[in-house]
This record gives structure tokens, sequence and C-alpha cells, in this order.
């Protein structure tokens, strides 16, 4: 385990978070985990890690950051308008830095949230199995907590699996695009027929903005209003990633990361797992809209996506050599470098 960078200023919030805590929601402790876990997982491959390593989510304003250790970085997600040293901070790509290397992020521009990840995976203690933060519970990731100044962060390199060189890019076709208005598919149910004919078409036809009360629980809208058939109270059941609910003011709220594990709302439709990506980097104010399509239509664009990043991911080049690290001392002061060893 080594301490490879170091919190500055923490950003607006920046956790550390995984694919997220499964296993544990009859117990009702929410899943937590990435909110776009596209995103997280291409930001793991281009370092060489396994897709489900720990990273870092940031939402909106990113942290300042100082490279301690020499090492492979890639950063995914929203634009927040990173730098190295003043430059550019080129994402879905892999990028080597080095020793005192100052990592800056601006306001987002697009999206609404970036994922940084490091060779080997963020090293934090596991909690059931999970090294995600869940914030409302206090646990996971940096002592349940948001990342403060003079946080580090540890790396365990030795869990990488592979060293992949640096320039890799994400393949253009896998690329998300988070500008303009969001059109999310949608299945239909699995209560659907708590809702009048009208409602569900004011559901399918209108068009919403994500308001400021939206968080990692869930992006809520406002909009048009959708008529229940008979009020808006069930008997609680699982609420499932992407799920559309509809509260008694009628105003749909999609359940993310940080859901309740259980509701009494009923759920007008549930987002195709190939769009969550898209409502996790909406941002307040953002417009939003639904299409409905079946269940074995959602199924096969997921299938599609996943081929071809599966694809992508067994592409990537792996650097020919080893990595060295050396240090130099002069005049008082050690510089530090990182060399890929060509063969």
């Amino acid at each position: 385990m080594t301490a490879v960078l170091e919190v500055v200023m923490p950003g607006l919030l920046t956790t550390v978070q995984d694919r997220g805590r499964h296993g544990y929601q009859a117990f009702g402790m929410p899943v937590a985990g990435a909110v776009d876990e596209y995103a997280l997982r291409i930001a793991n491959i281009l370092v060489g890690n396994p897709e489900g390593a720990a990273a870092l989510e940031m939402t909106l304003l990113g942290p300042q950051l100082k490279v301690l250790a020499p090492t492979k970085l890639a950063l995914t997600g929203a634009d927040l308008g990173a730098e190295i040293n003043g430059q550019e901070f080129p994402r879905w790509q892999t990028v080597a830095v080095a020793t005192g290397d100052e990592i800056t992020f601006k306001a987002a521009t697009s999206g609404c949230r970036g994922y940084l990840a490091v060779a080997g995976g963020i090293d934090v203690p596991e909690v059931m199995g999970s090294r995600s933060t869940y914030l409302r519970g206090k646990i996971g990731g940096l002592d349940g907590r948001a990342l403060k100044v003079g946080d580090h962060i540890n790396a365990n390199s030795a869990a990488a699996k592979k060293n992949i060189q640096t320039g890799a890019q994400l393949a253009p076709e896998l690329m998300p695009r988070y500008e303009g208005p969001i059109t999310l598919r949608v299945i239909l149910g699995p209560q659907d027929d708590h809702f009048t004919p009208t409602g569900q078409e004011i559901f399918l036809s209108s068009k919403y903005q994500v308001t400021t009360d939206a968080d990692r629980m869930g992006c809520r809208l406002e909009g048009a209003t959708i008529e229940h058939a008979a009020g808006a109270d069930i008997i609680s059941d699982g609420i499932p990633l992407g799920a559309v609910q509809v509260p008694g003011h009628g105003l749909p709220i999609i359940m993310l990361a940080d859901r309740q594990t259980t509701g009494g709302y009923p759920k007008i439709a549930t987002v195709a797992s190939v769009d969550l990506s898209h409502i996790a980097q909406a941002k307040p104010g953002d417009e939003i809209s639904f299409e409905a399509i079946s269940r074995s239509e959602a199924i096969q664009l997921l299938k599609e996506r996943e081929a071809a990043l599966n694809e992508w991911a067994k592409s990537l080049p792996e650097a020919s050599g080893r990595i060295w690290h050396f240090s130099i001392g002069i005049n008082g002061q050690t510089f530090t470098a990182q060399v890929e060893e060509v063969q």
C-alpha cells in the first residue's frame, strides 16, 4: 500500500466509490457505489484495474490533489476542467503522473460526476465486501465521509491486472455524450397500473427538469404531474436501481445508488440499464424525457454495449516492460521520475 495522492482541496463532494455493497439490501443496507458505474468501469480498465476497483467520484466541482508517488491515472465522466500542472488532463485515456505533479479541477462544463482511477485501485478497508462510501450510514471509504484537506489516498499497485500503455484511449463509439436534452429509455412498471392512462401518457410525453434537490439517493424532477389511479400508497416493496417512483405530489423521482432498499410509492417505470449513466450525469436544470421500450429491447441494448466494451478492453495495448521508479538529489532537493522499460 502506497500513498499516491494528497488532498489539497476536497472539492464540492469527493468520495471513494466502487461498484457497491451488494447482498445486504434484505437487511436495509443500501448498495451505494458509483452513481455512474459505466464511467467508473472505464476508468479502471484504462489503468489496468479490475472493473470494480475503488476510485474517486467527484461531483460538479472537483478537488485539488498533489501526486505523492509515480503512478497511472484515468479520468472519465463529467468534464470538470481538469489540469495537470496547468495543462489539460485528458479524459478517457491512460495518463502517467510523477511525484510533485498538481492536479486541479474547475466546475463542470458538461455532465455532473467525474471519476479518477489510480493504478491498483484506492486501498481503503472493505465494509460488507465494498470500499464504497455510504454517507448517510457513515461507513466505507475514508471513515464513511467525503474527502477533506490533508487526506492521503493510498493505492495497492500489486492489485493491477495489467500495465496499460500511457496514452491508451476509449474507443470513440463507446464515448458518452453529456450535452443537450436527455432521453431515458424505460421499461414500464412494475406498478404502471397504479396510474391512469392519462397519467401514463403525461409521463411519456412531458419534458422534466432536474431539481437542485437531486443527489446520490435520487434524481428529483419537476414538470407535469402524473395522475395516480387510486392514491399514491402501496405496500412497501423493493426499489431497483433506476426505478421511477411517483409520490403523492405526482412528480417523478429516479432512484440512484444511495436509494433506500424499500418504498411505499408506486413505480411507473424503470430506466433501462444501458441509460443509467445518462441520468447519473444529469445536473440541476437539465431536461429529461422518457421513452418506453420493451424488456427484451433493453436487454439487447445492454448486451450490445457490453460486447463492444469487452472487445475494446481486450484490445488495449500493454506497456512492453516494467515501470522503474528512481530519485535523484540536486542542491538539497529530491526529484522522482517514472520510466517505462521499452523492449
